[in-house]
């Protein structure tokens, strides 16, 4: 007889798992905000999201969501440039289809987010059955 695997303890109150879900789904829309200031390389934006947040989200890697975003023409490939330490950076910008779909990003964001306060905020008498 097969086993079951048993699902992860309810009682478990670490948020890792439910704060690195978060930030995946927002990626993209961390990068193009970013972008939409400058250009920057890779590793520029990681810098500017840490600082930005003051250390809450660190990103050790944002190459697939370049990738995807690249290949949705939501951000172009706007020169390559040889550092002092011989490496090569490639910078990024966004285009204007990149603009618009980031301001739906945003209004899907704010309007997910004054959704999810307004029940979090209900009180349970209040929740219906």
């Amino acid at each position: 007889m097969a086993k079951i695997k048993q699902k992860e303890s309810a009682k478990n109150t670490d948020s890792a798992g439910f704060k690195s879900l978060l930030k995946r789904a927002s990626t993209e829309m961390l990068i193009l905000l970013v972008l939409r200031h400058r250009p920057m390389y890779t590793y520029e934006m990681m810098n500017t999201l840490e600082r930005l947040s003051d250390g809450y989200l660190a990103f050790n890697t944002l190459y697939i969501a370049i990738y995807r975003l690249r290949e949705l023409l939501y951000i172009k490939e706007t020169e390559r440039v040889l550092s002092d330490d011989n490496r090569v950076r490639v910078y990024f910008s966004i285009t204007a289809e990149g603009r618009a779909y980031l301001e739906n990003l945003i209004d899907e964001y704010k309007r997910f987010s004054e959704v999810m306060d307004i029940i979090m905020n209900v009180e349970s008498g209040d929740c219906g059955a």
